[in-house]
């Protein structure tokens, strides 16, 4: 059962990937998942997605730096980039360098449950203020959305029952 590459649990311990493993050879990550989150967001527009995502920053972040632009992207690598991407893109205007903040989230995410979509929006807001994966940046994303880090791991097992699902398919 050890020969099952769970590649979106990989910084995970290897007693809970076995319990990962058993889920899916019991058939009850489907189930497990359709029960805890049952329920699809409305988000489905790039505008929809920048007043989301203006939003939590004002209820949570009102002194980080705008947001300008924020978008579903269909070409997110979603191994490499599970969780969106932020960028900050900078631009001489006029003699002046102006710096443009971005968030781009992965379009897989658009039929999705409300509180993955949420887990990675807090996770890209959470970088406005910390650029590392650091004590401080996991506070500030818990504070954001309380109970982040079982979230954060439903999502990679949503992504890998995701990609189960179309192997079998």
């Amino acid at each position: 059962m050890s020969s099952l590459n769970l590649k979106y649990l990989t910084g995970y311990p290897a007693p809970l990937q076995d319990k990962v493993r058993t889920l899916i050879a019991t058939d009850q990550l489907g189930p497990y998942l359709a029960q805890k989150y049952p329920n699809t967001h409305e988000v489905q527009t790039d505008r929809a997605l920048y007043a989301y995502c203006a939003e939590l920053k004002r209820e949570h972040l009102r002194s980080a730096e705008q947001i300008d632009k924020v978008t579903y992207d269909s070409k997110l690598d979603v191994v490499r980039h599970a969780l969106g991407l932020h960028t900050s893109i900078s631009r001489v205007q006029g003699g002046k360098l102006k710096a443009k903040k971005e968030i781009r989230i992965a379009s897989l995410f658009k039929a999705t449950a409300p509180e993955f979509l949420k887990m990675i929006v807090v996770h890209e807001l959470a970088h406005l203020k910390e650029s590392d994966h650091n004590k401080a940046f996991y506070r500030l994303c818990e504070f954001m959305q309380p109970g982040y880090h079982q979230i954060e791991f439903d999502l990679r097992l949503y992504l890998t029952h995701r990609d189960l699902t179309k192997k079998t398919a």
